[in-house]
């Protein structure tokens, strides 16, 4: 008769647990494949990446959303602008939290980052105002200049804060991944 040594005793049951826990990972792995990875199969597309902003992408849900939201405002807007809004707008924002600036929401940051980085360095002159009155005294019915200063004043400094906003989103356009896939 034949008596095993205790290290032959332990190499049989650590050959077992060996066994047992193959057999163990085995199952899982049988079970997953079968039971989880056919209902993986079977799912849908969600949502789909309509463009790229460096690292942000923007789904068609959200730019279809925008898009459905300006629409009631403004019928005749096309897709392409709405999109190009939206890239503009997050590119915008992200320069704005490169300055650190907060709000309660993102039209409270966008409002003080055009204050700061743009109307801040707009200055119109008088000549500009008295050159605008004249050139446009008759819509003006009658108003003095100094009547209608303030308001040309507005309408210039608005009309140089948007030339302003425009070379400056194109700068940011210039040095940001932007990439437009299909928006239909």
């Amino acid at each position: 008769m034949h008596f095993k040594s205790r290290s032959e005793v332990r190499s049989e049951k650590w050959e077992v647990k060996t066994v047992r826990f193959l057999l163990l990972i085995l199952c899982i792995l049988f079970f997953t494949s079968y039971f989880l990875l056919p209902a993986c199969s079977h799912a849908g597309l969600i949502d789909r990446v309509v463009a790229f902003v460096d690292d942000k992408a923007i789904t068609f849900s959200e730019f279809n959303d925008v898009y459905e939201k300006t629409r009631k405002v403004k019928q005749d807007i096309s897709r392409s602008d709405v999109l190009n809004t939206i890239i503009n707008r997050l590119l915008l924002l992200k320069d704005a939290e490169k300055m650190k600036l907060e709000g309660k929401n993102d039209e409270e940051i966008l409002k003080e980052y055009i204050e700061l980085k743009i109307k801040a360095f707009v200055r119109i002159r008088e000549e500009e105002l008295e050159d605008f009155y004249k050139k446009n005294e008759a819509e003006f019915k009658g108003r003095s200049y100094e009547d209608a200063s303030e308001g040309i004043e507005e309408y210039l400094t608005e009309m140089k804060i948007n030339e302003i906003l425009r070379k400056h989103i194109e700068d940011l356009r210039s040095k940001a991944y932007v990439k437009i896939l299909s928006y239909e």
